[in-house]
């Protein structure tokens, strides 16, 4: 059935498709458009109309690469018929109660499913526990296409591994896990893949494998992680400077060399809720990576109580302060402000009377006023404070002198919090500040 399938494609007598045009969807398809023909389809229509007007929203490959690919950006269901192999790249987030979200990869499921067509083979890329693929997006695509998985289309997963706004492990530098239903579905996904996969592809053994090694990849990442903050929680109330602590530490050869910080986005604050979800629906409570999540969901509250602090010790009147964060999307240097944590500094602050100005110059501010209700002012807008909280290591933050940072500042002591470390902790105390970083 899919012995020609690989050969269509590189003659470009079939296409393939890109089912979610995010952060990770996009660059795959603009990266399979240099070798093969590519349809790109999300349901979000203005996004799509700044695609086919050469503007990259995502600042994954930058525009320039968006006006010169050959990509065919659609919001038209329709055009998947046009194509034989099919990859869904959708978010997979989680409910407020940290119950995996399934929506968009079933809406997906079923969008795909309606426009499938016999021969053709279908992966799935979004996170999700072991079963997914085939126990809930396999009956959706059966029931909308009328067609028979094995028979008439076969299905493989095969893991995203992008990390935004990170120019060096790049879709194609990242050895990518590939799985199918059967040997030659493994091997026909294999091969479309090592089209664009420069350093590889690893074949699991089975579907289940290979969605249980993506979600233990970020769960991993995530309790390390959680092991940095809590460290940060202990040495703050013993007076030690944390980062100084992991210096030290990290000159033996097998320290891992993780850092605390703000766990958002949508992988390293999410995939661990996945994989618990499964493990209680088969009998098993989770506890050291539950125990994790807990601690990484706190941290910007204790940021937030932190800042407080620093005030009072500093003899500012806490309702009357004037704070700035800078900083405000999950992660350096991208504009996706979903799943941030900064937000928690925000409602946290908000407790103790305090309404912060928000900085960042890299956020999508359109999403950022849809999501959270904040808007953005700029770093001029910056005068006159008591504290400033650095949240995010953008590169126009991090570049900061201590004469601009001390612009920022009002008369009577300067409480800056250095979430990130981007800044020398003895230079500024010995200018006078009030420093606290993680």
């Amino acid at each position: 059935m899919l012995s020609k399938l690989y050969e269509q494609l590189v003659n470009k007598e079939a296409k393939l498709s890109l089912v979610g045009l995010g952060y990770v969807g996009m660059p795959i398809a603009v990266a399979f458009a240099r070798k093969i023909n590519v349809v790109g389809f999300d349901l979000n229509k203005a996004k799509i109309e700044l695609y086919k007007s050469g503007v990259d929203p995502t600042n994954e490959v930058g525009d320039d690469v968006i006006k010169a690919t050959t990509v065919d950006f659609t919001a038209d269901e329709a055009k998947l018929r046009e194509a034989k192999f099919h990859i869904v790249a959708v978010p997979t987030p989680v409910n407020a109660d940290h119950t995996p979200d399934l929506s968009p990869v079933e809406g997906a499921s079923r969008i795909l499913g309606r426009n499938l067509t016999r021969g053709s083979v279908v992966v799935f890329e979004s996170t999700v526990y072991p079963g997914v693929t085939e126990d809930v997006c396999v009956p959706i695509l059966e029931k909308e296409s009328g067609l028979k998985c094995g028979v008439d289309f076969k299905i493989g997963y095969s893991p995203e591994r992008i990390n935004p706004g990170d120019k060096v492990h790049r879709l194609e530098t990242i050895k990518k896990i590939v799985s199918g239903m059967d040997e030659e579905t493994l091997d026909c996904v294999a091969k479309v893949y090592e089209l664009v996969v420069d350093a590889g592809v690893h074949r699991a053994e089975s579907i289940k494998v290979a969605e249980a090694a993506k979600v233990i990849e970020n769960s991993q990442r995530d309790i390390n992680i959680a092991f940095m903050n809590e460290l940060s929680i202990i040495f703050n109330k013993m007076g030690i400077d944390t980062k100084s602590v992991l210096e030290a530490a990290g000159t033996k050869w097998n320290f891992l060399k993780f850092y605390p910080g703000l766990v958002g986005g949508h992988c390293i604050g999410v995939d661990p809720y996945y994989l618990t979800y499964k493990a209680e629906m088969i009998g098993y409570h989770s506890q050291v990576i539950l125990a994790g999540r807990r601690i990484n969901d706190d941290m910007g509250k204790f940021v937030a109580e932190s800042c407080v602090k620093s005030l009072i010790k500093a003899g500012k009147n806490v309702n009357a302060a004037k704070v700035a964060i800078l900083g405000f999307t999950f992660k350096e240097n991208c504009p996706d402000t979903r799943n941030t944590k900064v937000i928690d500094i925000v409602n946290e602050l908000a407790e103790y009377g305090i309404s912060p100005v928000i900085v960042d110059p890299r956020a999508d501010a359109a999403e950022a006023k849809q999501l959270y209700g904040v808007e953005f002012s700029t770093l001029d807008d910056v005068k006159g404070m008591d504290a400033v909280i650095v949240a995010v290591a953008h590169t126009e933050f991090s570049a900061l002198t201590m004469e601009a940072v001390n612009a920022f500042f009002g008369s009577g002591s300067r409480v800056l919090l250095d979430i990130k470390g981007l800044f020398d902790r003895k230079e500024y105390e010995a200018a006078g500040y009030c420093y606290w970083r993680l």
